[in-house]
């Protein structure tokens, strides 16, 4: 697999090197000694699965506070989605920067977004899927988020949005403050 790093420090598209022949094909999705030579040592203990079923849906912007901040490695296994991290380490030099990746059940992309950073995606096709690892287990009173419509993000969607969540919708905006 190739593990590219952003222009955001710590957030990696991972491709994979996929084997193919006539029964159908074979990827590597995660490979501990080779997510450690780009200084990933840490240890899954949690896997969630979204489902969503209509095209335009999005989730996010989503994060856990410290003491509970967490590494997300996140694979498309059905459909298409445009997924964003936006850095909201304030001491880095991205600070409010964000990547946009496009996953699909097609591509096989996979994108490793590390502590400190939000995470959220829209849907491009109905009833997409993803699969995530993290590295935390999900602690409720933890739980944060930034507006997926922030202005202060300039985070361009792909289709107009729908099915958003009410919390999702109620996450304060950047200049209101978001918990950090």
């Amino acid at each position: 697999m190739e593990l590219i790093e952003t222009h955001i420090k710590g957030v990696f598209l991972i491709k994979p090197r996929v084997l193919q022949d006539e029964r159908g094909l074979f990827f590597r999705t995660f490979c501990k000694k080779e997510f450690a030579e780009i200084g990933f040592h840490a240890d899954f203990v949690q896997f969630n699965h979204s489902f969503n079923l209509k095209k335009g849906t999005i989730r996010g912007m989503h994060f856990q506070v410290s003491p509970y901040q967490e590494t997300k490695l996140i694979r498309c296994i059905q459909g298409k989605v445009r997924d964003v991290a936006v850095d909201i380490r304030k001491d880095s030099p991205t600070f409010l920067q964000h990547v946009a990746i496009e996953l699909s059940a097609e591509n096989g992309y996979s994108i490793l977004i590390p502590e400190g950073c939000a995470h959220g995606f829209q849907t491009l096709a109905d009833d997409s899927a993803l699969i995530y690892h993290h590295t935390q287990y999900y602690t409720p009173q933890a739980d944060a988020g930034i507006r997926y419509d922030d202005p202060a993000l300039h985070i361009e969607w792909t289709l107009p949005a729908v099915n958003v969540s009410e919390k999702d919708k109620k996450y304060a905006l950047i200049v209101e403050g978001f918990g950090l």
